[in-house]
């Protein structure tokens, strides 16, 4: 059991702190289940959309699908119950970037696709995890130098820029899938996407928080219920699937290290810091917890740590999930041995192949409204960030807007990458978000310089803990974006605050 820390109550008596607060069995199970819940979609929709990018067969989108819950479940243990100095002790959910969607993508279909590709692929991955983990142990002042290419205006524009580059993914989708587009589509599909949208919206709009928190989930659900009923759905691949697999090191090969991979997948890792910082801050300030630079680099610690470990056992990077941070405050259940419950959810469905058989059956259409409005949601959080820069200054408008058509260059104009370019730059820089985010800092250099305020308090071993620099939101379902820190509770909180969810 991981050290219980203590400390005085008001009458002097020990108590507790609500964060370090081991609940009853039933309780950690069920408030396990519903971190669970609201972060299920967003697990499982990475693995399918870039699978299915690189044409996987309905048997390795299975396993893909098994091997991302299986290392979210290890990975979210390591973050909340902490080994060493690894993990920030926090009750913080662990999940798979959507930053790395699109440089993944681009980073396979250079590689050839198939099995081949996710070679390449984890071999950036877990280089890229290796140096984040590297990177957690520096000095304050080389932390600091980097988070200081993260302002705002950059932070918000790269966010922006995931959700404008990955809705086109999401809009094929709802016409069936990319090689339907050619043709038309077929309005089939898009009538199971246009109804999927509109009762996740519906959700969205009457549900309560918790509903709210899980109308994607439901959406996928309901309208893969429907398709099947009409005969859309086919889920031949769950009876023939075995029903437990085990999650081994290598599955489809021995990792490729290529240097621009390995270079686009550093620049996720660097957008992921960022994001991450910011999480570890707000959930500090809604459990009542002061974050130190120390929890910080834990935080970043484990974030390295899980991007290699997905690597190794076939899943991809990894970063703290903004939605559950949000379900932390909705709830006000604090304890972190919640999400060492959840981890362990997370880990037994990770091993039923039948239930990873049964998500890979969703029809593109289905999937591909759910994925709208999420991607949606994720241009929403970044336009929000932006909403705290001054773009009446035309330097940063100048940054936003430009950076914004580097952006859109290769979605526009594909051919030119590959007509031009060696496989190796193409792979580099046939992605909107590699082009966008680089643009971004770039230009954020040339016309504000280096901002002094930026990443300050956050680095290793840093004194204090000033106000972190705003993080990059979590692209997931549906409160993209960090939530507001909730004040700290005056006084010592009781024990029993850690169980009582909000009414």
């Amino acid at each position: 059991m991981a050290r219980v820390a203590a400390r005085l109550s008001t009458d002097g008596e020990q108590s507790t702190h609500p964060v370090d607060e081991v609940l009853p069995l039933p309780k950690l199970a069920l408030y396990g289940f519903q971190h669970v819940l609201a972060f299920y979609a967003g697990a499982v929709i990475v693995p399918i959309i870039v699978g299915s990018a690189l044409k996987l067969s309905p048997q390795e989108l299975v396993y893909l699908i098994n091997a991302d819950l299986f290392t979210c479940g290890i990975a979210s243990i390591v973050q909340a119950w902490g080994i060493g100095r690894v993990g920030a002790r926090l009750p913080i959910i662990q999940g798979v970037t959507f930053t790395a969607v699109s440089p993944m993508i681009a980073i396979g279909l250079g590689a050839g696709g198939g099995t081949a590709a996710l070679l390449v692929i984890y071999g950036a991955v877990i280089t890229a995890g290796l140096a984040t983990f590297a990177f957690a142990w520096l000095p304050a002042k080389a932390f600091r130098a980097v988070m200081r290419l993260f302002p705002p205006v950059v932070t918000g524009t790269v966010i922006t820029i995931l959700g404008i580059v990955l809705l086109p993914v999401a809009l094929k989708d709802t016409v069936g899938g990319a090689p339907l587009v050619g043709d038309g589509g077929d309005p089939a599909q898009l009538a199971y996407a246009a109804g999927t949208m509109l009762f996740v919206l519906v959700l969205m709009r009457v549900g309560g928080q918790f509903l709210s928190s899980i109308a994607v989930l439901l959406g996928l659900v309901g309208g893969t219920l429907v398709a099947f009923l009409l005969g859309d759905a086919k889920f031949g691949a769950v009876s023939t699937s075995d029903w437990i697999g085990v999650t081994t090191p290598f599955h489809f090969g021995a990792p490729k290290f290529e240097w621009f991979p390995i270079f686009l997948m550093l620049i996720v890792m660097l957008i992921t810091m960022v994001e991450t910082t910011g999480d570890t801050y707000a959930v500090g300030e809604i459990v009542g917890k002061d974050i130190d630079s120390e929890t910080v680099a834990r935080a970043l610690r484990a974030d390295g740590a899980a991007t290699a470990v997905g690597g190794l056992l076939n899943s991809f990077p990894y970063v703290a999930f903004a939605e559950n941070v949000g379900l932390v405050r909705v709830t006000k259940v604090k304890s972190r041995f919640v999400v060492v419950a959840a981890g362990v959810i997370m880990i037994v469905l990770g091993l039923l192949p039948k239930a990873a058989a049964m998500v890979a059956a969703i029809p593109p259409g289905v999937l591909g409204g759910a994925a709208t409005v999420m991607f949606g949601m994720v241009a929403l959080a970044g336009i929000q960030t932006l909403g705290k820069v001054d773009l009446k200054e035309e330097k940063n408008a100048l940054i936003v807007g430009v950076s914004l058509a580097f952006a859109l260059f290769p979605a526009t104009i594909p051919a030119f990458f590959e007509k031009h370019m060696s496989a190796d730059l193409s792979s580099l820089l046939n992605s909107g978000v590699t082009l966008g985010a680089t643009a971004a800092i770039v230009l954020n250099l040339l016309f504000n310089g280096v901002s002094k305020g930026a990443g300050q308090g956050a680095g290793p071993g840093s004194e204090g803990a000033a106000e972190p620099s705003p993080a990059v939101p979590a692209p997931v379902l549906p409160a993209a974006a960090v939530p507001a820190p909730a004040a700290p509770a005056a006084g010592p909180a009781k024990a029993d605050d850690a169980a009582t969810p909000a009414s």
